[in-house]
C-alpha cells in the first residue's frame, strides 16, 4: 500500500511540475558559391541563406544564432547555424560556460 501511495505521489508531483519551454535547433542550409565570389557578394549570399532560415524553417522568435560550422564542397557552401530563443539562448550560454560548484556533489572516501 505504501509504495503504491508513494507512485501517486511522484506522478501527481510529475503532472504538475512543467520544464521551462526552451527552443534550441541546429539547422544546416546550403547555398551555390563561386571562386570569382568576392567577399561582399559572399557576405550577402550567407546573410540571404541565414534570413531563409529564420523565415522559413523556424517557428519560433529567435534571439540568439551562431555559426558553427562552414564548408565548401564544389560549388556549395554548407552552413550550420545554432538558433535559440531568449530561455534556449540561456540554456546554451549555461552549458557553454558551467559555474564551478564549490562542495563537492559526493563525499569523499575515507579508509577505516
Amino acid at each position: 500500500m505504501r509504495l503504491l501511495a508513494a507512485v501517486v505521489a511522484a506522478l501527481t508531483l510529475l503532472g504538475v511540475a512543467r520544464p521551462a519551454a526552451a527552443f534550441v535547433v541546429e539547422v544546416t542550409t546550403s547555398v551555390v558559391v563561386t571562386d570569382t565570389e568576392g567577399h561582399t557578394r559572399l557576405k550577402s549570399v550567407v546573410q540571404t541563406a541565414v534570413d531563409d532560415v529564420l523565415k522559413d524553417a523556424i517557428a519560433f522568435t529567435p534571439t540568439f544564432v551562431l555559426l558553427t560550422r562552414a564548408v565548401v564542397l564544389g560549388d556549395r557552401l554548407y552552413i550550420r547555424l545554432l538558433v535559440a530563443d531568449q530561455e534556449g539562448e540561456q540554456t546554451v550560454k549555461d552549458l557553454a560556460d558551467p559555474e564551478e560548484d564549490p562542495a563537492p556533489s559526493a563525499s569523499s572516501r575515507t579508509d577505516i
